[in-house]
């Protein structure tokens, strides 16, 4: 038999979410989902498992160190538990949604499992709820899901929403077009380490270390960027870059920006502009976001919000207002008072003191003959 101090005992980085705080979290789902429904971002829901062939193909290569992996007893084939929902939903758009008009907008929400955390989220399972853009290869959609990513955030409440903007692909292009290997500099630029990126960039030490001077405000970056005489790829990267500052500048001219031309980890599958969501007094990402090519052909970008960043870093919940009704109390009275906004918790036996029932089932008001009486006033 179970040892009854040990039944509550969990994996790490697995743990219950109890009253009020899971009801939170799926009202602030529906919150998200409905911003991203009114601008057209229509909703789809992948298994939570599926053949590891799939799940792992073109940007889900990325996850396979963080997939769980299973036999499945029908087929005899290996499935995988998504890591990240952002693959499967590209599955979806290249192959059941190939015939429906681009652009194409799709969102959703649900759990992932991943192998291992991290030292800023500990957590192996959370939630995700995020938007992908397919289709299109303009700067305009780039700009676009990262305004409405930061506009969820807002509408939830979170205070100081910034937008972190990096260039995955701008230092792999730049050394690609000097003939120089980034193995032993991807490193020390991603740790922002000026010493080791000046003694081993060699011919391309000047730019490199440019590059990390760059990091900062928006403004401020591109004027640096806007100086360095960059190969022809390189170049297009950069001018990108600035046409998505000046989209999103023109749509949420309030929100806060930074580049970091450079950063590189976590943004291994995508291709282009990509982000990383932000809010004030809060040392983690709530999200991240950019371009990729989903299933390998086709242009998109997307962005995916953490939800247990999001619950932390958002206004916490507001208890409902509730009511006990005693025992024997007319249905009738129940539903007129939820339909005012009360959550009504039925008596299951005559109470000799009602008063005292509400409070032990945490209950505000009580319902007597003489109308709704406040538990803390008795009564």
């Amino acid at each position: 038999m179970t040892d009854p101090a040990n039944r509550a005992l969990l994996p790490a980085g697995l743990r219950d979410i109890l009253p009020l705080d899971a009801e939170h979290e799926a009202e602030v789902v529906g919150r998200v989902m409905a911003h991203f429904a009114a601008q057209g971002y229509e909703r789809v829901k992948p298994p939570l498992i599926e053949f590891e062939q799939t799940l792992l193909d073109g940007a889900g290569a990325a996850t396979a160190a963080q997939c769980f992996r299973v036999m499945d007893p029908l087929s005899q084939k290996m499935m995988g538990v998504r890591a990240d929902m952002t693959p499967q939903v590209a599955r979806i758009a290249v192959s059941r949604l190939a015939c429906e008009p681009r652009p194409l907008r799709l969102s959703y929400a649900g759990q992932v499992l991943r192998v291992k955390g991290s030292q800023l989220r500990p957590e192996r399972q959370f939630g995700q709820a995020g938007i992908e853009l397919i289709g299109s290869d303009s700067a305009a959609a780039d700009a676009e899901v990262a305004v409405l990513a930061a506009e969820a955030l807002t509408a939830l409440g979170v205070p100081g929403v910034s937008i972190d903007l990096s260039l995955p692909t701008l230092v792999p292009a730049l050394l690609s077009e000097l003939d120089l290997s980034d193995q032993s500099l991807r490193g020390s630029l991603d740790h922002k380490d000026a010493a080791a990126v000046a003694a081993t960039g060699g011919v391309a030490a000047p730019l490199l270390s440019a590059l990390l001077s760059a990091v900062g405000p928006a403004d401020r970056a591109l004027e640096i960027l806007g100086r360095l005489e960059l190969p022809p790829a390189a170049a297009a990267e950069r001018n990108r870059l600035a046409a998505v500052v000046t989209l999103v500048r023109a749509m949420a001219p309030d929100l806060t920006l930074t580049v970091d031309p450079v950063e590189n980890r976590g943004f291994e599958y995508h291709a282009g502009v990509a982000f990383t969501l932000f809010a004030r007094n809060l040392s983690g990402e709530l999200g991240r976001g950019g371009r990729y090519l989903a299933g390998g052909v086709e242009p998109a970008t997307g962005a995916t919000l953490f939800l247990d960043s999001v619950l932390a870093a958002a206004p916490g919940p507001k208890p409902a207002r509730r009511l006990f009704v005693p025992h024997g109390a007319p249905q009738a009275w129940a539903q007129a008072f939820r339909a005012q906004g009360w959550v009504t918790v039925a008596g299951l036996d005559a109470a000799a003191d009602g008063t005292a029932e509400a409070r032990r089932l945490k209950c505000g008001h009580v319902l007597t003959a003489e109308g709704i009486k406040s538990v803390e006033q008795g009564a």
